[in-house]
């Protein structure tokens, strides 16, 4: 169902819903864009749902959007929202299912020349040692008491454990452990998911990649950043919390609903239930999130490793002579107390990102110290047949979209018609005929994940770096692809 409304066009990157749109509005909704762009973004409901949140108790701002936007649970997929810690809401539909889904980015000192004939060995490595798959199980089995310590340690549980060198941390957005995560009154359905799942790839948009550098926007912050050369090969890895953070979320709504109500707030979808910041309820749910997010840095952080063994086998070379390091490892769906400058004063916020990505600016003193003169890496992965890209954030994401950008190409054609138009077509055959080799657990999803179900990417990207909001670094595209 298309959106019906109108857009105030401000700049050639942003489009307003103006307050006015919608009786209750308590702000603007702000669409980071392109005309181009738009006429997609008006094919569903999703500037409804920008509309939608501009109307949740202590909103600070604006109701904000960015390009790769699409209709979500409750929230847009591509929405970012900050609330007043003293009288906001924090709501799942705000975070998502998949609590931090992300993106983590290795670089390596190896070249395509170097790996080309090597390239179906090492997705076949990969896919051998990353389960993958709906409902895949992984090598790691843990008791209950242990699950406790990964969602409390994060990526600190993994390192502990032997997954991983001690300098990933620095890399990891957090530092891989989420302040204020406590596993009290998670029920038994959520360990049970979490004991089985740790290490696992997962199904869906989830992927490992192996992609080739092929253009250098910024030859000074690619080099800080470990990428130094055309043709040098970078591995991606994108996954989340698996089926911990889908119950954790899924737990969380049901308990909320009538949690919304108790507190005389009014929403406008049961999809927005929520509680104040402050109150029990609202506590509860943000420790548990953050547990889930705990989950998935530790999640990345155990298949980091067995990406890193997967190219020692099979290259024959440690993984430190193979420069297999780690360059940043960022979240897409979490909500996080920051700091930012709100009518003169400083103040404590909620940020919601439900796919969108931090993009803090030089000088930040929560990115890593390495990168303090060029600012905190962003990762934009595309589809499986089209280009990501190595961003940086600004001064100006953090003055406009409190410190946000885009996180990925955004779909514009749903699972179902996805699978409608790809029928009898044969995806794996279709991308290697492009030179991309292809290993899935399911055909299903090849076809679920298509390309032509994803927006440009390049238009995306292009529309938050002509914006101010991130500023283009690399562009890779991918030769060998693991999906769930």
């Amino acid at each position: 169902m298309n959106w019906h409304g109108e857009f105030i066009k401000l700049d050639d990157n942003r489009y307003k819903i103006p307050k006015e749109y919608k009786s209750g509005m308590l702000t603007d909704g702000i669409i980071y864009s392109s005309d181009e762009l738009l006429n997609k973004i008006k094919d569903d409901q999703a500037p409804e749902q920008v509309a939608n949140v501009a109307m949740l108790p202590g909103i600070v701002g604006n109701s904000l959007a960015m390009p790769d936007i699409h209709w979500g649970y409750g929230f847009p997929i591509g929405g970012v929202a900050a609330f007043d810690s003293e009288n906001g809401i924090i709501s799942p539909g705000g975070v998502g299912y998949d609590i931090n889904c992300g993106v983590r980015l290795l670089r390596t000192d190896l070249t395509f020349n170097e790996i080309k004939p090597k390239i179906e060995e090492l997705v076949r490595a990969m896919f051998t040692s990353v389960p993958s798959g709906v409902g895949s199980t992984g090598k790691i089995r843990i008791d209950e008491r242990e699950v406790k310590h990964v969602l409390v340690e994060g990526a600190n549980w993994a390192l502990k454990h032997g997954y991983g060198w001690s300098n990933d941390i620095d890399h990891i957005e957090e530092n891989g452990a989420l302040a204020g995560a406590d596993p009290e009154g998670l029920s038994k359905r959520v360990f049970e998911r979490g004991r089985a799942q740790l290490g696992t790839l997962g199904a869906g948009n989830h992927f490992l990649e192996i992609q080739v550098v092929e253009n250098i926007y910024d030859q000074d912050s690619a080099k800080i950043l470990g990428i130094d050369q055309i043709n040098q090969i970078v591995i991606m890895i994108h996954t989340g919390s698996r089926g911990l953070g889908y119950q954790i979320c899924d737990e969380s709504v049901r308990m909320l609903r009538p949690v919304t109500h108790k507190y005389g707030i009014a929403v406008p979808d049961q999809q927005l239930a929520c509680a104040p910041i402050d109150s029990p309820e609202g506590k509860k749910y943000f420790a548990h999130m953050a547990c889930a997010a705990n989950y998935a840095w530790a999640n990345r952080q155990c298949i980091m490793h067995w990406v890193r063994e997967s190219f020692e086998k099979v290259l024959g070379k440690s993984a430190e002579n193979l420069g297999l390091y780690l360059i940043y490892d960022v979240a897409h769906n979490i909500a996080k107390f920051e700091e930012y400058e709100v009518s003169g004063k400083i103040k404590k916020l909620c940020v919601h990102r439900k796919g969108a990505t931090r993009a803090f600016p030089p000088g930040h003193p929560d990115i890593p110290s390495d990168y303090q003169a060029i600012g905190q890496p962003v990762l934009i992965p595309g589809d499986m047949g089209s280009y990501s890209y190595l961003l940086l954030g600004t001064d100006r994401a953090l003055k406009e979209t409190f410190g946000s950008t885009c996180h990925g190409a955004g779909r514009q054609l749903s699972r179902t018609k996805a699978l409608e138009r790809t029928k009898g077509r044969h995806i794996a055959s279709e991308l290697a005929a492009r030179g991309i080799f292809v290993l899935s657990a399911s055909s299903e999803v090849l076809r679920e994940e298509v390309p032509e179900a994803y927006k440009n990417v390049d238009q995306v990207v292009d529309a938050v770096t002509r914006a101010g909001i991130s500023r283009k670094i690399v562009r890779m595209r991918p030769v060998g692809v693991v999906k769930g």
